[in-house]
């Protein structure tokens, strides 16, 4: 059940907090990218150059964590099998206790 939980938590939490990082470094990236084509506007396609090839890897990340989310999310049970799952561990507590006492 606990491993039932943890993939609960990675599902739900993964993809935005993922999101809300990337979204902080593209911000970083492109507001330091726009601070140094003030100091250098001759620097500028340089610059865009490698601002697009960071905006592209960061954005290539949170990819990977809509992919991730999407293949963990088919892992979790869901219906008739989630009750059965429930169940059979309410019944192996209820004997765990009672063989405690």
């Amino acid at each position: 059940m606990i491993y039932l939980a943890v993939l609960a938590f990675g599902v739900t939490l993964g993809l935005p907090i993922a999101v809300i990082f990337a979204s902080r470094a593209q911000g970083s990236a492109t507001s330091t990218a726009l601070e140094g084509i003030a100091r250098q506007p001759e620097a500028t396609g340089q610059i865009q150059t490698a601002m697009i090839i960071g905006l592209a890897l960061i954005e290539s990340l949170v990819i990977y964590a809509l992919l991730m989310f999407f293949i963990l999310q088919a892992k979790l049970p869901e219906g008739e099998m989630l009750k059965e799952m429930i169940d059979a561990d309410a019944r192996r507590v209820a004997t765990d206790v009672r063989s405690e006492n």
